[in-house]
């Protein structure tokens, strides 16, 4: 250890490489490992509910029950899942809650969309703060924060409503004045009757709220006989726990679960659920992603580190250092510089989970009431992880200098090569041969959400066999490039022959370079073939002639002007379109499946689904199911044509559908089509969220719909508004993953750039036996600069190839075409982006590495 510190205290350049591998590596797989922990343990900060001590409601997962019986024991198996709704409770918990001790009252809760029309009419509808909701809820609730009124009166009628201060003053509304409001499908005129402002110094955060009186809420929430949730206000004296244990009893055996402290707030916003568990998967499948990169970059670091110190190494073991106090000396030296690293690594992490929470929130993968879990476990996990990885790159790399008899070191070192393993060799040809067997294994998925994953860690497992087989790639690339670089009769000639000479130097730079190149590629190209795909299928699956939708975000199209464009002349058929998901049950699991709710009266007029199985004609408002080929191969006996599938709808209600057909544009119309009654029964806002109408022309479309006083809506041509709405509706998670990748290709920009000033800074003696033979300084750097153009366009090439292997295999399972969609643009920038890194860095180093090794040749 002593002599560990000493080489560090003295050779402090040789490990700033090293030392900024480690920083990075720490502080994006502690951020990554902070996400994991959000939606592992996140909380949801509360609003509506902060005055009431206890809520009750509905447990909000589905649940799989399965029973086995190993070895004369029985196993009961109960896997949740959380449901893609709201999940109501009967309305009779009301009334055995109020009846407990302690609790001074039991306060009912509905909760339901309610857009709010701006005052002008035509500047669509008011939101929430930052694009939030605006929900609906009896005014009874009101007491569960509480609210307090600022002016006028509580709603006492059906044609009257109180706002929130925020909501009014983003819609410019003003007591007793009449708006719109939709909820429900409905669109009505109420009066302003008052305004209310939540506890706290800025009110609502994350929603809008809109009081109607109490059997308004009710009948527009559509839930006879059920509550969103019961909030127990407590008598003076007790506390929270002792009323949520009394809840706990008098609902036992029920589906209610009570909920206090933090737990409230899953409770008053139920999508935070949903959030959890993506975020969940995604940090899960980031995170490895991202570490796996992290190895490559500091394995590939720290060879570099030792190549460099091959003499020094060599020495050692000439003068009786034994192979293990080798390994030892340089694995020590690691241990400090990855302690060193890691912790402020560590501590950069959380700025940049932070930063990362608020881009996912901005893009609507989590909403904002999903709290950024902090804690010092993923945090001491990133240390741990990246000191571990960080010794067990150097014991790999001063493996061989370990090994070698002192004089073949010494030979070796003076040499500035070693030979090309046969161990290396073998496990880089393994790799590859993995990398092959990946690819072929994507070519077979065709669900998103197992093709994705596959696909990435095939491009690391490729760009690994590339870090291994590094010195053979260079030497390649040399041996391609070497005649045009003839061309350059001094600085060209000397770049290509130094690539062949020093491979192994120029393959420990080529990695990085290519991982960046492959991870952007398959992360820009794998999007874009998928929205290219799902857009295609959207408009060639669509005959209608015009799209319906809402200016509004957030905000569908109410039911009445849907019976109005029924009555326009020309129009044969009219098809409402709402978006859902539902759960199946998949052996021993539920599995999440996406749905498109489509109104079947004239159904195959608007509509072209490719049906292979079974007839499209089949389906009804309720009780049939049509199924995308990828989801009943994945089902199997279960999703027969005529069988009966179980499926559990957005708000928790388990029914069994009749399979009708089975459909081929997957991506144009997610995994199933259910009948546009059923989804809308079952879903938290009743309001298609586009329409589509067959025949019929534009302004007679366009004067129906905006009818009734609504804000006007938006008429398109169906196939665009189509394929827009598939690619719109998946842009968050790609944009996710563009976040995501961005920052590992940012990492290994930083490895890259690493790599290539530590390889060019210790060329210093060369540079000056350069300068002795008569060379320039300009010829030195036009040399340096060829170099980097070999090692640039080495790892352009070979990226390329393992990023187009993996995307061919992926458009082949996605979209049945091997050809993806790939932009030209965007992968010249990627090219150029690699050319200008190694340019850049080579000319930055090799201007100090030259000014260091200046001599004045006589």
């Amino acid at each position: 250890m002593r002599l560990a510190w000493e080489t560090l205290r003295h050779r402090r350049a040789a490990f700033v490489g090293a030392l900024v591998a480690l920083f990075t590596a720490s502080a994006l797989v502690g951020a990554c490992g902070l996400l994991l922990q959000t939606g592992i343990a996140g909380t949801v900060a509360v609003e509506r509910y902060a005055g009431a001590p206890v809520v009750v409601a509905a447990d909000q997962s589905a649940h799989r029950v399965t029973v086995r019986q190993h070895h004369g024991r029985t196993r009961v198996r109960d896997r949740a899942k959380a449901d893609a709704g709201r999940v109501w409770l009967d309305a009779g918990a009301v009334r055995r809650l109020a009846g407990l001790p302690g609790v001074r009252a039991a306060v009912p809760e509905v909760d339901f969309p309610a857009a709010v029309a701006t005052s002008t009419g035509r500047g669509g509808f008011a939101a929430g703060p930052d694009g939030t909701s605006s929900l609906g809820h009896g005014w009874g609730s009101a007491a569960l924060a509480p609210f307090r009124l600022t002016a006028g009166h509580a709603p006492a009628g059906g044609g009257e409503i109180a706002v929130d201060a925020g909501l009014a003053g983003r819609a410019g509304l003003h007591l007793g004045q009449t708006v719109r409001v939709q909820s429900g499908g409905a669109l009505g005129s109420y009066r302003v009757a008052g305004l209310v402002r939540a506890p706290g110094k800025d009110g609502l955060r994350r929603q809008a709220a809109v009081f109607f009186s109490d059997a308004e809420a009710a009948r527009l929430a559509g839930h006879p006989g059920q509550v969103a949730a019961v909030g127990l206000l407590a008598d003076p004296g007790t506390g929270a726990s002792r009323l949520a244990d009394e809840a706990r009893a008098a609902l036992a055996g029920t589906a209610a679960r009570v909920h206090t402290g933090d737990g409230r707030g899953a409770v008053e916003f139920p999508d935070a659920s949903t959030a959890r568990t993506r975020l969940t998967s995604m940090s899960g499948a980031i995170g490895g992603t991202a570490l796996f990169a992290a190895i490559l970059v500091v394995v590939g670091t720290f060879a570099l580190t030792v190549r460099q110190r091959a003499r020094e190494l060599a020495l050692l073991r000439a003068v009786g250092t034994t192979p293990r106090q080798l390994r030892r000396m340089v694995g020590r030296e690691a241990l400090l510089v990855g302690l060193a690293a890691a912790i402020p690594g560590a501590a950069v992490a959380l700025p940049l989970a932070m930063w990362i929470h608020d881009r996912f929130v901005a893009l609507g993968v989590v909403p904002d009431t999903l709290r950024l879990a902090l804690g010092p476990i993923p945090l001491a996990a990133a240390v741990v992880a990246t000191v571990a990885g960080g010794w067990l790159a150097a014991r790999i790399a001063v493996r061989r200098p370990a090994r070698v008899r002192p004089g073949e070191a010494l030979a070796e070192a003076a040499a500035d090569g070693r030979p090309f393993g046969a161990v290396r060799l073998v496990a880089g040809l393994v790799l590859l041969a993995g990398g092959l067997v990946l690819v072929v294994v994507e070519r077979g998925l065709r669900e998103l959400a197992g093709a994705e994953p596959v696909g990435y860690a095939t491009v690391l497992v490729l760009a690994a066999s590339v870090y291994v087989l590094g010195p053979v790639v260079a030497w390649a690339a040399a041996a391609v490039l070497g005649g045009p670089l003839g061309a350059s009769r001094v600085a060209g000639y000397l770049a290509a022959n130094n690539a062949r000479a020093a491979a192994g130097r120029f393959g420990a730079v080529l990695g990085p370079l290519c991982l960046l190149v492959a991870i952007a590629c398959t992360t820009l190209f794998m999007g874009s073939t998928l929205d290219h795909a799902a857009s295609a299928q959207a408009a060639s699956g669509t005959r209608a002639d015009w799209a319906v939708a809402s200016a509004a975000k957030g905000v569908g199209v109410p039911d009445a002007a849907v019976a109005r464009l029924r009555s326009v002349p020309g129009v044969t058929a009219v098809v409402p379109v709402r978006s859902t998901r539902v759960l199946v049950p998949d052996g021993e699991h539920l599995e999440h499946y996406s749905a498109v709710g489509l109104g079947t009266a004239g159904l195959t007029r608007a509509v072209d689904l490719g049906v292979q199985r079974g007839s499209a004609a089949a389906l009804r408002e309720s009780g049939t199911v049509a199924l995308s080929r990828p989801a009943a191969d994945g089902l199997g006996r279960a999703a027969r044509v005529g069988s009966l599938l179980p499926v559990t709808l957005a708000d928790g209600t388990a029914v069994r559908v009749k399979v009708v057909a089975v459909y081929g544009r997957s991506l144009g119309f997610g995994d199933m089509v259910l009948g546009g009654g059923l989804v809308a029964a079952h879903a938290d806002d009743r309001a298609a969220s586009m329409v589509l109408v067959a025949g019929g022309r534009e302004p007679a479309v366009a004067s129906a719909a905006r009818g009734g006083g609504a804000p006007a809506p938006r008429v398109a041509a169906a196939p665009e508004a189509m394929a827009s709405a598939v690619t719109g509706s998946g842009s968050g998670g790609g944009a996710a993953n563009w976040v995501i990748a961005g920052l590992i290709v940012a990492f290994t920009a930083i490895g890259a750039v690493n790599a290539l000033a530590m390889a060019t800074m210790d060329r210093t003696g060369e540079f000056r036996l350069l300068r002795l033979t008569g060379l320039t300084v300009r010829q030195v750097r036009g040399m340096l600069r060829w170099e980097a153009v070999v090692v640039a366009a080495g790892a352009v090439l070979v990226g390329v190839a393992a990023a187009g292997a993996v995307l061919s295999a992926f458009a082949s399972g996605m979209t049945g075409s091997a050809v993806p969609t790939v932009r030209w643009l965007s992968l010249g920038g990627v090219a150029g982006a690699a050319l200008a890194l190694a340019i850049g860095a080579v000319a930055v180093s090799g201007r100090a590495a030259v000014r260091r090794g200046a001599v004045s040749p006589r």
